[in-house]
C-alpha cells in the first residue's frame, strides 16, 4: 500500500558529507512516522532518525548533532542530511514508515549503501 525509495547513498570521506533521500508512494496519507534505519556489516537494524507527519524529530545518540532529518510533504520525501560522517557510519540506510495506530514500522525501502573511508 505504501512504497519507499531511497537514493542519495555512495562513498565519502571520514568528515564528509551525504543526503539521503526516502521518496514515498501509494497510501501515504496513512503514514505517521517516517524513520531511518541502517545495518553495518553483521549488525542489527538500528533506527537512526525519526520524524513524525507533525514535525517532532527523535535522534540516535550516535548521531545527535551530526544528522538532521527533514520532509518535504509536497514532493512526498524524507530527507536524511548526514554530516561530519566517521567510518562507523558504514552501513546500508534504510527508510521506513509507520502507520497510524502502530508503534512499529511496516514499510520499508530496499535500502541505500552508505560507506565513509579515505
Amino acid at each position: 500500500q505504501v512504497q519507499l525509495v531511497e537514493s542519495g547513498g555512495g562513498l565519502v570521506q571520514p568528515g564528509g558529507s551525504l543526503r539521503l533521500s526516502c521518496t514515498g508512494s501509494g497510501n501515504i496519507l496513512s503514514i505517521n512516522a517516517v524513520g531511518w534505519y541502517r545495518q553495518g556489516p553483521g549488525t542489527q537494524r538500528d533506527l537512526v532518525a525519526e520524524i513524525t507527519t507533525a514535525g517532532s524529530t527523535n535522534y540516535a545518540d550516535s548521531v545527535k548533532g551530526r544528522f538532521t532529518i527533514s520532509k518535504d510533504s509536497a514532493k512526498n520525501t524524507v530527507s536524511l542530511q548526514m554530516d561530519t560522517l566517521k567510518p562507523s557510519d558504514t552501513a546500508v540506510y534504510y527508510c521506513a514508515a509507520q502507520r497510524f495506530g502502530r508503534s512499529s514500522y511496516d514499510w520499508w525501502g530496499r535500502g541505500t549503501q552508505v560507506t565513509v573511508s579515505s
